[in-house]
């Protein structure tokens, strides 16, 4: 996901997201443990979505505004 669209999300929505980014994970980690995952790249990809999110509403707790 690009930063621009999650900007326009609002706090409850990326919350809601980030739960989702890390159930995802869980998901993936445990695929690729059991020999399932084919596209390891997709770990990487939730992680960067995860601090992406947390950092928007981080920036949002502090007032910070892009």
């Amino acid at each position: 996901m690009k930063v621009t669209e999650l900007r326009n999300y609002t706090d409850d929505e990326l919350k809601r997201l980030l739960e989702e980014k890390k159930r995802r994970l869980m998901e993936l980690r445990f695929q690729h443990a059991m020999g399932q995952l084919r596209n390891t790249s997709l770990i990487e990809e939730t992680k960067r979505d995860i601090a992406r999110v947390k950092t928007i509403l981080r920036e949002r707790e502090l007032g910070i505004r892009r």
